[in-house]
């Protein structure tokens, strides 16, 4: 199986010393930091000093000092997981996802609906940076924000507990996310993490899986964790586990902005409103056939879950008709992303000028972006500035 060449060239420039020395100042209590909610219980450094007199053989006396030093336990643990792992430590990039169409086109006995969607990975994402536990009982996870679980529930936690239970791995870690998707956006900002933490596992692992044994356990935890092992552009089916990849249908250097308002839209409650016989009856191969021939026009951007979300929150239709209308021509298409309530306006990073006038959107979230893909065998990579720079896999040992 094939393994990242990023571990074949670059793992074991990981030094004993600067592992040491970063986990020592990360591990500590504060907010915002690198483990905000994982801390090594200890006080002010305190070194106790005994001196002693000793006598060499011309019988002079020099003095011996003895340290203490409650620092050392953490050294030595350490210097126990870099001596048993070459990789110690790995930072991967986790974008999010846009559904440029999203057709539902089928109840299923299982109370699941089948849909047909082209998904497509865009640039903004979470950084998450993993580190090797010296514990062999658990994983311990730390965020910048608040609001986001920590414990088993996390889909973070529920990858790893995941890979240890199909490989047999024992290996355990330190994880904080720097989290910037927005979460009950619909871009899918979890499903990318568990997916990232996957990779990671596997990774540090010595790539036990391969990428189509990761994508298909991925299912058993998440809908949408699959379609993250696609290149970044695919066709999705069945409950969106179903990852058909195709060459990106759109230019990767294609300008969007990301609108979101602070309010979610929960996906029981659209699914609950949802009605199969108000849905679009286009057929979403033809969809996919115009975007690939055509790029990307209001016509083609069809989302069967807007009008359930419009329901369950009428400002989020009254935000994209503003959007709509602001634009004047601005946006090549305007459309809400998954179950909502990201609203995306393709053709321009730039949102509408209300959205800065009016203290009703004060509280937005906004993000321009444009799509992203990466290579076989490498993580996606944390964008640059411009993406006509970008590169093609870019996780870093931090």
């Amino acid at each position: 199986m094939s393994c990242s060449q990023f571990l074949c060239s670059n793992y074991f420039s990981t030094s004993q010393s600067s592992f040491r020395s970063n986990h020592q100042r990360q591990f500590g209590y504060g907010s915002g930091n690198f483990a905000s909610k994982i801390q090594f219980q200890r006080t002010s450094l305190v070194r106790f000093k005994l001196k002693a007199m000793a006598s060499d053989s011309n019988t002079s006396k020099r003095q011996v000092e003895i340290v203490y030093d409650p620092d050392e336990r953490v050294n030595r643990l350490a210097d126990e997981v870099d001596k048993n792992a070459p990789l110690s430590r790995l930072t991967l990039f986790s974008p999010c996802k846009i559904n440029v169409f999203l057709r539902i086109t089928n109840k299923r006995v299982d109370g699941y609906h089948d849909l047909a969607s082209l998904f497509h990975v865009i640039s903004l994402g979470d950084t998450i940076k993993f580190s090797l536990s010296p514990s062999t009982t658990n994983d311990r996870l730390s965020t910048n924000v608040s609001g986001v679980p920590i414990d088993d529930s996390n889909l973070i936690i529920k990858a790893l507990n995941l890979y240890r239970k199909k490989t047999g791995s024992e290996k355990f870690f330190w994880i904080h996310l720097d989290k910037r998707v927005p979460s009950g956006a619909g871009l899918g900002g979890g499903s990318s993490n568990a997916a990232t933490a996957l990779w990671a596992a596997n990774q540090f692992s010595g790539c036990l899986a391969t990428e189509k044994e990761l994508q298909e356990w991925s299912s058993e935890i998440g809908s949408d964790i699959p379609f993250f092992f696609s290149q970044g552009a695919a066709y999705c089916t069945g409950r969106g586990e179903v990852v058909q990849d195709i060459p990106p249908p759109i230019p990767l250097d294609t300008p969007m902005v990301l609108i979101k308002p602070p309010e979610a839209c929960s996906t029981a409650e659209v699914y609950k409103r949802f009605k199969l016989d108000q849905t679009s009856n286009v057929d979403p191969l033809t969809l996919l056939e115009k975007i690939s021939r055509n790029g990307i026009s209001q016509d083609v951007c069809v989302n069967d879950l807007e009008p359930p979300a419009f329901e369950v929150l009428p400002s989020l239709k009254r935000l994209k008709q503003r959007i709509t209308a602001a634009g004047r021509g601005e946006y090549d298409a305007v459309f809400m992303s998954g179950s909502g309530s990201t609203i995306v306006g393709v053709g321009s990073p730039d949102p509408p000028q209300f959205v800065y006038d009016e203290d009703t959107y004060k509280d937005v979230f906004l993000s321009d972006a444009y799509f992203l893909t990466r290579e076989a065998n490498q993580w996606y990579t944390e964008p640059s500035s411009s993406p006509t720079s970008q590169t093609s896999y870019s996780s870093q040992i931090a």
